[in-house]
């Protein structure tokens, strides 16, 4: 079988055994090829055109996700590697997850355009993704905006990627964003406080911090952004700036006196209240952080929408408040009940960043007491919301989790991957493992115990490279390398 890439190897024992690979491969003698790659990578262990090679045989033999593995491996040190880039996009492929082994067959295609196989690999993937949820509204080309390729060293987001080229033209154009000087107007003294939150989250070494109950930093600064952000946008909405002439001209036309402008005196006293909740949480004392919140709600229950706007937003916010510190203090029913608040308001707002936090919430605690069925529910409902990197990594594999629980394995297995390649994307070592373990616990159980032992061997390779003192991840990956060994025929 001839070799699109004209790949040439050196002279040596390595190189031998690389071609005796090449040569088995081409004699259909996949598992032979696997062991001479094998022998091969203990001699060179980075050498990325030997990791494809015995990617080609496992794609062969249906090992898919070792495939998968071994290509990711293969773009280890050189993300741009046409050989790595197009075995990732084969190996995804036929593991189901066309919309990401078409973004990778693109970004092929950019590196290498006289390669034919990434331009076929582009036709299958889109007619693939055609006949699973129909034809899109326009055509998938290689136009408009491409940053997702610009740079080699930025990764892409393949979800945002999908939706760009399928939902292209049917969107409305975004808001543009207030400049710094309607913001400053609308935030009025919290316009400082906005930007002391700005400054601080560019703190590397303050955002890898955590508070005293273990709650990241840089999670609590991002929290407290949002609250500004959404009043900014909320003030702006049903008070935009340069429309007070004309609303006192509406009241003159109405014989209606002008009354004190306390809604915005009202707005920035519950913030500040909102605050000071937030810091209570975070430092673990709940009781009083439940008691501020009940009584700033009662507050702005007394308030009509004309008075407060923003009322059902800050009602959502003190919701998810409550139901946190109900869920710190073991009151599961109580925290439920209010994060199920704070999702309703959210979705009658139409907020999709508090929805989306909201959901993540309950379905966290569902899975918490062992109701995978309604985690994967609720937690099914977020991922088209989610667009951070980390984010992903971390609900395709707590998704995955549940389905493991459940016996779901092949869905274990596919949220497994789905997974590893939001990690990849974002080169988050720790998530990478964390995925690979799953996808290794997912083979054992569906019976595919070469499979399983190969990726808890990969995953414990990864975890040995991490500069992590802590021996636990170490120890417990060799101990199911151990277990899964015992499966293997002897």
């Amino acid at each position: 079988m001839s070799d699109p890439f004209g790949r040439k190897r050196s002279k040596g024992v390595f190189a031998t055994l690389v071609s005796k690979g090449d040569w088995l491969y081409t004699r259909l003698e996949y598992k032979k090829a696997i062991e001479s790659y094998t022998t091969a990578l203990s001699l060179k262990p980075k050498d990325r055109t030997c990791f494809v090679g015995r990617s080609r045989c496992y794609l062969k033999l249906g090992q898919y996700v070792d495939a998968l593995i071994d290509a990711d491996a293969s773009l280890a040190e050189e993300k741009i590697f046409s050989e790595g880039l197009y075995q990732k996009a084969e190996a995804l492929y036929h593991m189901g997850e066309f919309e990401f082994a078409l973004m990778f067959y693109h970004k092929g295609q950019k590196l290498r355009p006289q390669i034919e196989e990434f331009r076929l690999g582009i036709q299958k993937a889109t007619k693939a993704i055609e006949d699973t949820i129909g034809p899109p509204s326009v055509k998938l080309e290689m136009k408009g905006d491409l940053s997702f390729l610009r740079n080699d060293d930025e990764e892409a987001d393949p979800m945002a990627i999908l939706e760009q080229l399928m939902k292209k033209g049917q969107q409305k154009p975004e808001k543009t964003p207030k400049n710094e000087k309607t913001s400053k107007q609308l935030l009025g003294e919290f316009y400082g406080d906005k930007k002391h939150l700005e400054s601080l989250l560019k703190d590397k070494d303050l955002t890898q911090g955590t508070t005293r109950s273990g709650e990241p930093l840089k999670d609590v600064i991002q929290d407290c952004l949002r609250n500004l952000n959404t009043c900014t946008e909320l003030w702006g909405q049903e008070k935009p700036i340069g429309s007070s002439a004309r609303e006192t001209k509406n009241r003159v036309a109405k014989n209606d006196k002008p009354s004190p402008n306390t809604t915005s005196e009202q707005n920035q006293c519950v913030l500040k209240s909102l605050e000071e909740i937030n810091e209570d949480l975070s430092s673990g004392n709940t009781e009083v952080c439940i008691k501020k919140a009940d009584e700033v709600m009662k507050m702005i229950l007394g308030c009509s929408e004309r008075d407060m706007p923003n009322k059902k937003v800050l009602l959502g916010k003190l919701h998810s408040c409550i139901g946190n510190a109900y869920l710190e203090i073991g009151d599961i029913d109580k925290a439920l009940e209010h994060h199920q608040k704070d999702l309703e308001l959210a979705m009658q707002c139409k907020l999709s960043d508090v929805t989306s936090q909201a959901l993540g919430a309950i379905g966290q605690i569902y899975a918490q007491i062992g109701h995978f069925l309604k985690a994967i529910e609720f937690w099914s409902k977020k991922i088209p919301l989610v667009t951070d990197g980390e984010e992903k990594a971390w609900l395709f594999h707590e998704l995955g989790r549940c389905y493991l629980e459940l016996g779901g394995n092949e869905d274990a297995r596919n949220f497994g991957v789905r997974s590893l390649t939001a990690a990849d994307e974002i080169s988050d070592e720790k998530w990478k493992i964390m995925a690979i373990v799953l996808i290794s616990q997912a083979e054992s159980k569906l019976g595919n115990f070469e499979s399983s032992v190969s990726c808890f061997e990969r995953a414990l390779n990864l975890a040995k490279l991490q500069d992590d003192d802590d021996p636990t991840m170490l120890n417990d990956i060799q101990k199911a390398l151990d277990e899964a060994k015992q499966h293997l025929p002897k």
